[in-house]
């Protein structure tokens, strides 16, 4: 199945993690009474108005950012992490979706659906410093911060230096390719594609190594690079499916809310945040059970989810409130008795 047909005309398109290790509006959250906290609260602790429909959400931990994709207003939201402002808003293509942070040289990446085109921005200056052609409707991009690769799907995938901002290579999946990850650590690329799979990429040969099935109609991409492992939200199953980076096999599939879609890892914590979309919720799953430990409520329709593992807090873009709701992590202990 393609990811481009979830929305109907109103959106053509249907609907990224953090890498490496003011009006602002409480909202009502909490976690499951039989899950003990500690630090954070595992709660909403700000909203910050943004623009129309956002997508894709991505964090600089380097400088404490959060860049968002509006899609309908074709625009990047700049937030400050330390006072939940906007502090800049850059246009950008047409109907933008993905957006991912290389740290290291502090460019931002944005996927525009509409124009076919990658926006290429300077963090320091908050401009666009280079628009890229990617061919058709790209949507998911993944950033490398050691290599300085950028991997975008646009049908196929199109690996790009962030050196030269040139296409370096192509790499054909067979079954198109939606959205994608990278694993620094490891050096592979995921990528969901149309055929309720995950492509499993070198980035040494930028070659597939692996093709793993999930479940219905997968979407965004978790990593956690300290133990190797994958999460898959697959929209049409209401699941996760987890994946082990070492046998490229799946090891569990958790039942979360309805139409999950974006999926944030906070590896500290080993906390995993899928916002489910049609339920208006986010699961928090404990990766060492592997189950829904706690439900936070966010604004309508969540799509994009980031996660700042240096501040403890995760991002969450609600399509339909035109809002990011900022969550405060909490390590959760103890054993749950239900989940979402």
């Amino acid at each position: 199945m393609n990811l481009s047909l979830k929305r109907s005309s109103a959106t053509i398109f249907l609907s990224l993690v953090a890498l490496l290790a003011l009006t602002v509006t409480p909202l009502a959250s909490a976690p499951l009474a039989s899950a003990h906290l500690s630090h954070g609260c595992n709660c909403v602790t700000a909203t910050i108005p943004v623009g129309s429909e956002p997508h894709g959400v991505a964090v600089d931990v380097a400088t404490n950012m959060v860049y968002v994709a509006n899609y309908f207003s074709n625009t990047l939201s700049v937030i400050s992490g330390s006072n939940n402002t906007v502090v800049a808003t850059i246009p950008v293509g047409f109907f933008p979706y993905g957006v991912d942070v290389n740290p290291v040289t502090n460019m931002i990446y944005v996927t525009n659906t509409g124009s076919g085109t990658l926006s290429v921005i300077s963090g320091s200056s908050n401009a666009v410093t280079a628009t890229m052609q990617m061919g058709t409707s790209p949507i998911g991009v993944g950033v490398n911060p050691l290599t300085n690769m950028i991997y975008v799907a646009a049908g196929a995938v199109q690996v790009i230096s962030g050196t030269t901002n040139q296409i370096v290579d192509t790499i054909l999946l067979g079954a198109g390719a939606n959205f994608i990850a990278v694993d620094s650590a490891t050096d592979t690329i995921y990528v969901t594609n149309a055929l309720n799979a995950v492509s499993v990429i070198s980035g040494a040969t930028n070659s597939v190594t692996a093709t793993i099935p999930v479940g219905m109609a997968p979407a965004f991409i978790g990593i956690n690079s300290k133990t190797n492992t994958i999460y898959v939200t697959n929209f049409q199953s209401n699941t996760v499916s987890v994946i082990s980076g070492q046998t490229n096999s799946v090891v569990a599939t958790i039942s979360v809310g309805s139409s999950p879609f974006g999926v944030g890892v906070d590896p500290k914590t080993n906390e995993v945040y899928v916002a489910n979309e049609d339920s208006g919720n986010v699961s928090v799953i404990s990766s060492r059970t592997n189950t829904v430990a706690a439900t936070i409520t966010v604004g309508n329709s969540p799509i994009g989810v980031a996660v700042d593992p240096g501040t403890g807090m995760v991002y969450v873009a609600n399509d339909f409130s035109n809002t990011v709701s900022v969550i405060s992590v909490a390590r959760i202990t103890g054993r749950p008795t239900s989940g979402s």
